[in-house]
């Protein structure tokens, strides 16, 4: 089975700005990742909004995080706003961020342009529900990236080495 890289994906519908309902619908491992401060182990929230695409679906929406709970680390000061309180001594000394997956959330995003154009959405802020608002679940279709699999003849293509003399650079 081919893999056929494109110019361009296609169009890209960011989610709306502003506050949006949301539930968390994934945690990524993402494993250690060079950055401007060196390597670092990182972990994508997802979360599903309460608005839908024009496809039906809901919008999806990530923030990337240094996997640390130092009293500086931004995941720490999100968790906390979503909470609504600070991380007892025994908390910090390790939190599940499985726990996550079918919370509700307020996410604040706000739109930036990308350095190649496009719109992206960025998570800014997080919020726990206000006391009377109804809580959304987690879109039955959407599967988790850990239990994401791929299919046979995929994996058999990736298996095969392109003759060297076929490489083109």
């Amino acid at each position: 089975m081919p893999i056929i890289a494109k110019g361009s994906i296609g169009k890209f519908e960011p989610c709306p700005a502003g506050v949006q309902q949301a539930v968390a619908c994934d945690v990524v491992d993402l494993g250690i990742m060079d950055g401007p401060y060196g390597e670092k182990w990182k972990v994508d929230i997802r979360w599903q909004t309460a608005d839908q695409m024009s496809d039906g679906k809901p919008y999806l929406v990530n923030k990337r995080y240094t996997l640390s709970l130092n009293e500086k680390a931004t995941l720490r000061h999100d968790l906390e706003a979503w909470r609504g309180r600070a991380f007892t001594e025994a908390e910090i000394e390790g939190f599940d961020l499985e726990k996550l997956i079918g919370v509700n959330c307020l996410l604040n995003v706000v739109h930036k342009a990308g350095s190649k154009g496009g719109t992206f959405a960025n998570v800014v802020s997080i919020m726990p529900l206000a006391k009377n608002m109804k809580p959304i679940a987690v879109d039955a279709d959407y599967v988790r990236v850990c239990k994401r699999v791929t299919t046979p003849e995929a994996e058999q293509s990736r298996d095969v080495a392109p003759i060297e003399d076929e490489i083109p650079f």
